[in-house]
């Protein structure tokens, strides 16, 4: 790979989508001295239409390409779904590698709440994992949690970031279940449990029936990695050197001018499991 990499190891940012770029936003306000490198397996996205074993088997093989091709300092991986499932499998595959990973934001939420309604608003696939069930075991035993499994959410979300009109009929039907009323509480902190829905989060505000915490956790992950990463001294490059990798290889027009915005141009690559 190019020289820089050699001099300075960079950031692996992944997710299904484009989604991750909530997460990639705040990590680079934590560690100005790092670059990026932005994976969307947009190939294999929605994640959430996978079944367990095929979705395991192509994330795994995906890695093993990708950290052999750049190496990177850290792995943030920037989507529930993945995480959720492979998480472990990838610890220990490669045992020499750090990866930091994205889980619902159940114990914030928890501690945060105060009626002790949460909801946790995520893909079908986050919420029927045991990885899921065993956070709220373990941190929200004392709550009232709603899982609320989006089928088309993350779909929505997408084509919102690309620019396209969303209707509001089409995201309240995603979000309505979120919203419960019991024995005179009701909820009162949703849980963003994928990171393509805090784009959609303003809609979210103007649409919700009342008041809520909308919890996105881009900011903790970005955190967490930034205590694995050691604080490394550089000066600015006249260059930007941050680039997107497209499993498909193919983004179309309004993807490349969003990867644009947020400084990708450097290239594009593409490397399939």
């Amino acid at each position: 790979m190019t020289d820089w990499i050699a001099e300075l190891k960079p950031v692996l940012v992944f997710d299904s989508g484009i989604g991750g770029l909530t997460v990639l936003r705040e990590a680079r306000v934590l560690m100005p001295e790092r670059h990026f490198i932005y994976v969307a397996d947009d190939a294999g996205f929605p994640y959430g239409d996978w079944e367990e074993e095929p979705l395991r088997a192509r994330i795994i093989t995906l890695f093993g390409r990708l950290l052999s091709s750049y190496d990177p300092e850290v792995v943030i991986i920037a989507c529930n779904t993945a995480f959720t499932l492979v998480g472990a499998d990838l610890r220990a595959t490669f045992p020499e590698r750090r990866f930091v990973g994205t889980v619902p934001a159940i114990k914030p939420a928890a501690e945060r709440t105060r009626s002790g309604l949460i909801s946790v608003l995520a893909t079908p696939g986050a919420v029927k994992r045991a990885y899921t069930r065993d956070l709220i075991q373990s941190f929200a035993s004392q709550c009232q949690v709603n899982l609320v499994g989006s089928k088309h959410l993350a779909r929505l979300a997408e084509a919102y970031i690309r620019g396209e009109t969303v209707s509001d009929e089409d995201l309240m039907a995603e979000i309505a279940p979120c919203f419960v009323r019991d024995e005179g509480r009701q909820t009162d902190i949703v849980v963003l449990a994928c990171t393509h829905y805090p784009f959609l989060a303003n809609m979210f505000r103007r649409l919700a029936p009342w008041p809520v915490d909308w919890l996105d956790p881009a900011e903790a992950i970005a955190r967490q990695a930034r205590r694995l990463v050691p604080m490394v001294e550089r000066e600015a490059d006249a260059e930007d050197r941050d680039f997107a990798v497209f499993t498909s290889g193919q983004p179309d027009f309004a993807t490349r001018r969003l990867m644009q915005g947020f400084g990708l141009s450097r290239q594009y690559s593409v490397i399939s499991p």
